[in-house]
């Protein structure tokens, strides 16, 4: 069989198979995207002609390109997709060791193209079906023993780059070196989060999430709850996204919902609570009229103007939506930690606290009762559920940070019944799913009836497994120092939103004695929702208004000396940057001698957002990337690189993936990306080690051959323009002059070489004198108040 995946065919070029497709030339696997011949000519079109005849495939990729949140990380992946039709390119899959099919939810469609697709692969050839709801037995009638052997189902979530969830199901004849493989592939080249469900409809994730929609919807008018108090009920308070169930339900669409929930009511014969799938009779009539949510311009929400209004379910008429105050959720927004969030709202007293309490619970028993049906343990469905439906807590999860003995006691009291393996698990003296057994992680094995570990990839670290291992080597309230093992130490931020403060730039320059002095080398990263946000503008703002000039000047010149320290330093030092990596936070990544980035890597200088340019060193470190080993090369023109370097600060761009920082100059063509975040700091850890290892060297500093006045005068032409056509404000204009004399060398010539040093005196005089402007002052305030940039 097939062991190592370098080509996959996707049969299928809808939302699903497209996004099957984009994800797997992300993670720099060739794809070949077909789709049926259109049935259908517009006149003039050459039914002949590949254009034609490839349309629905080619139509896909030009889709890519406009949709929003994008499928794609960069451009250049269309390099590895290409495209095609059944009737001409079915035999090509011969090229391909994983076919993925991704058609219509038609038992009969699917079995006739499984037995074109057996006529074409070689022998091992892995073969699966993303269906959500049809079973392996159905799908593989027909077929011989090796497609069988090698046939499984991958069931991925939209918008597939971003759900981290693949859950794989095997058939009663399915190799489990197949399923190995696709483990593998799925979580480490792919980085998803691998969940094993069994052969029954909707799987875990969609049969639980289902049922809890399903749930909530029924119950919602008993509780007098409209649709937006319940959203805001099932979102952050209970560990759930914003969009908690009728956003949700938009974005999914009113169709593909009532089709998921019908599938469940339509199969699950033997279920218990199958009149929960009935779908009420509103929904119809909403789907009948065409409200279907996004697709349609409108369905439990619609944008009206610029507001966006509410479906009153008593009328089916949009309405203005209602401010939402319970006692309940105003406690939760003052907890951070999601489980004590989750059970301050659970044991609220007002009736949105008594709705979710019945339907958490009710969700919690029902689940509890599909063990072993859809998955063997409480580990599987909390993963399904946590990446497949992005909630911050699975319902075992949930459960244990209610309490499990108060949960079934109060089950019963409602007339909800757990499964009995629970109560079997109270009775042995376990009082939680979940615990910590010498440092690991572990659960209750319901037919073993014990403790387990929870089973993790090797690659997997968390600064939250250093802290069990007493690994601390010292730390402050914003951050701490650890012992990785094998030489290697990390420096862990944990201020709010990881924003640079005096507390970290103490503990960098801590980190940088205590690693030269006793270890190989340094890693840079954090278990955080975002690796930095930027630097803390509150006390900033504060200082310039209290007119603390030389305290704002000793900051600046402290963070950028530290900064370039560590890239100096005799160790080796690897940053790890993730999703929100902003302003100080880019600052601190460029700092390291390598980049190792998670994919979903969202990065920029953004400054200029509150009035001000990068004052950490943001300047050099961009100049210095962009230049690389023509910084004072004499036949080079400076301009097209200067502009690239002042568009990216001057216009506050942010990457929207690490591939595209990479495009921008954040991250170099020799820094990695780690696909799963979970493998982020092992790999952060491997890269610091090899580098060590191979006799590191500090890097030579940069000279940079800069053009002056003469080419800062340049810009100045464009921005005046750009003022007097209302493009930018006299302030931004202001802005921009500044940013440009740091990044043209200020008072000097091309004949003249400009140190590193030199840049980060222009840097901290330009940062300083903004920060005595009254309009960057206004433009920290309105950020901080109101979380976005104002324009003045």
């Amino acid at each position: 069989m097939t062991t190592r995946i370098r080509k996959v065919a996707v049969l299928g070029a809808g939302v699903m198979g497209s996004g099957i497709a984009a994800h797997l030339a992300n993670s720099g696997v060739r794809a070949l995207l077909l789709d049926i011949v259109p049935p259908k000519a517009n006149p003039g079109e050459d039914t002949s002609s590949k254009a034609f005849r490839n349309k629905f495939a080619a139509g896909a990729l030009a889709n890519m390109r406009k949709q929003k949140p994008s499928p794609i990380v960069s451009e250049q992946v269309f390099a590895n997709i290409e495209v095609g039709n059944f009737d001409d390119d079915l035999a090509r899959i011969e090229e391909c060791d994983w076919v993925v099919e991704v058609v219509k939810e038609d038992l009969a469609v699917k079995q006739a193209l499984f037995a074109r697709v057996e006529k074409h692969i070689r022998p091992g050839t892995i073969v699966s079906s993303n269906t959500s709801g049809m079973s392996i037995v159905g799908m593989t009638e027909g077929r011989g023993a090796d497609f069988k052997k090698n046939f499984l189902v991958t069931h991925f979530f939209n918008p597939v780059r971003y759900m981290k969830l693949l859950e794989l199901v095997a058939g009663k004849e399915t190799s489990p070196e197949v399923l190995k493989t696709l483990h593998r592939f799925g979580e480490e080249v792919l980085g998803k989060g691998i969940v094993y469900g069994k052969d029954t409809t909707n799987f875990i994730a969609n049969r639980i999430g289902t049922y809890g929609m399903m749930k909530t919807i029924a119950g919602m008018g008993a509780a007098e709850l409209t649709i937006e108090e319940v959203d805001k009920v099932f979102g952050p308070p209970l560990g759930r996204p914003k969009s908690a169930v009728f956003r949700t339900t938009d974005i999914v669409g009113l169709d593909t919902f009532v089709h998921v929930a019908k599938n469940c009511y339509d199969t699950l014969t033997q279920d218990e609570e199958r009149e929960a799938f009935r779908m009420p009779d509103f929904i119809h009539e909403m789907v009948k009229k065409g409200m279907l949510g996004d697709k349609s311009g409108g369905g439990f929400y619609k944008k009206v103007g610029k507001d966006i209004q509410v479906l009153d379910l008593s009328t089916l008429q949009y309405r203005a939506q209602n401010k939402v105050r319970f006692e309940s959720l105003g406690a939760a927004k003052e907890v951070e930690d999601v489980r004590e969030r989750v059970a301050v709202v659970l044991n609220g007293q007002d009736k949105a606290a008594k709705f979710a309490e019945r339907i958490s619970l009710d969700v919690m028993a029902y689940t509890s009762r599909r063990i072993p049906e859809i998955a063997d343990d409480v580990v599987n469905v909390d993963r399904a559920m946590r990446w497949g439906y992005a909630w911050d807590l699975g319902p075992f999860q949930a459960w244990d940070a209610y309490g499990v003995k108060k949960g079934v006691e109060r089950m019963k009291e409602l007339g909800l019944k757990p499964a009995a393996w629970v109560e079997e698990m109270l009775a042995a003296g376990r009082t939680s799913f979940y615990g910590v057994e010498n440092g690991k992680d572990t659960y209750w094995d319901i037919p073993s009836k014990s403790a387990k570990v929870v089973q993790e990839n090797a690659r997997t670290q968390r600064v939250e497994y250093l802290k069990r291992g007493d690994k601390k080597i010292d730390g402050n309230d914003s951050a701490s120092l650890w012992d990785m093992g094998d030489g290697v130490t990390l420096l862990e931020f944990h201020s709010k939103m990881n924003s640079l403060d005096d507390q970290i730039i103490e503990m960098m320059g801590k980190a940088l004695d205590e690693t030269e002095k006793n270890f190989k080398g340094l890693v840079i990263g954090n278990d955080g929702a975002n690796f930095s946000a930027g630097a803390n503008i509150v006390a900033l703002l504060w200082a310039a208004k209290s007119g603390e000039f030389e305290g704002i000047r000793q900051q600046v010149r402290t963070l950028q000396s530290t900064l370039q320290r560590m890239r100096y330093s005799p160790v080796p030092v690897v940053t790890a940057p993730f999703n929100l990596t902003l302003g100080g936070g880019a600052e601190v990544t460029m700092s390291g001698n390598a980049v190792q980035a998670n994919s979903e890597l969202y990065m920029g200088l953004v400054e200029v957002g509150v009035g001000l340019i990068p004052g950490g060193g943001g300047n050099l470190q961009l100049l210095r990337n962009v230049f690389g080993p023509f910084a004072a090369d004499k036949d080079f023109d400076a301009m097209a690189f200067l502009k690239k370097v002042f568009l990216n600060i001057g216009m506050a761009k942010v990457s929207t993936s690490a591939e595209e920082a990479r495009e921008a100059g954040f991250l170099s063509l020799q820094d990695g990306i780690t696909s799963n975040r979970d493998f982020l700091l092992s790999d952060a850890k491997a890269r610091v080690l090899g580098m060590a290892n191979a006799g590191f060297k500090p890097p030579r500093p940069t000279r940079f051959r800069l053009p002056g006045p003469s080419a800062a005068a340049t810009f100045d032409m464009m921005l005046y323009d750009m003022e007097l056509n209302g493009q930018v404000s006299a302030h931004d204009r202001k802005i921009a002059q500044k940013l440009v004399r740091v990044l043209t060398g200020g008072d000097t010539s091309p004949s003249v070489l400009v140190t590193e040093e030199r840049l980060l005196e222009l840097e901290a005089e330009a940062f300083l004198s903004l920060c005595g402007e009254e309009k960057t002052q206004d433009r920290l305030q309105h950020m901080i108040e109101k979380g976005k940039p104002l324009r003045n």
